[in-house]
């Protein structure tokens, strides 16, 4: 069951253990690893789901996939939530982590969103942008929505700049629809 108090708990034990230990950015980056392999494959979440499987199965799966890739302190803190029953929340844990992180560096997530690819003009246009709002740095996400016709989207802080096409027609079809000619007949 995830629960975002034991989620970031968790995310805060490592953090402070990641940074006493002078291994913030590579955690960091291993936590980012973690999270990207639990939203890409949905039967590993299922394994750490089931309390049948044995911690010391679980924990042999997690040296499979990570061992080579993490450092030493996150295979050991990912083997500690196994060993508490904790491995359903990996996802959550990883993504509180890389949240705790972005804070204490003064980073702001930014999500661009656009019809067709754009070119790194446009990034560093956006990331400026949106650093001179937030007065922090960016850490920008590009995706590619064809279904938005042209235009873009910038999401970030609890804000969106919406300047897609799909959502100015709609707005314009809703318009349309009202009836505000009414005949004096």
């Amino acid at each position: 069951m995830e629960d975002y108090r034991i989620n970031l708990n968790y995310a805060k034990a490592l953090f402070l253990v990641a940074s006493d230990t002078g291994q913030l950015d590579a955690v960091c980056d291993d936590m980012r690893l973690v999270n990207q392999v639990c939203i890409q494959n949905h039967i590993l979440g299922t394994v750490f789901a089931n309390p049948v499987i044995r911690e010391s199965k679980k924990i042999a799966i997690l040296d499979d996939i990570f061992a080579s890739r993490i450092s030493k302190v996150s295979a050991l803190f990912l083997a500690f939530v196994v060993r508490k029953r904790r491995s359903v929340n990996l996802k959550g844990i990883s993504n509180a982590f890389v949240q705790l992180y972005r804070e204490a560096k003064n980073i702001v997530f930014t999500d661009l969103v656009t019809a067709a690819e754009v070119g790194e003009d446009i990034r560093q246009t956006v990331c400026d942008v949106v650093g001179r709002h937030t007065g922090k740095d960016v850490e920008l996400a590009t995706k590619v929505d064809p279904s938005i016709l042209g235009g873009f989207s910038v999401t970030f802080d609890n804000n969106m700049y919406d300047a897609r096409i799909s959502t100015q027609i709609a707005r314009l079809r809703k318009e349309f629809s009202k009836n505000v000619y009414e005949s004096k007949l």
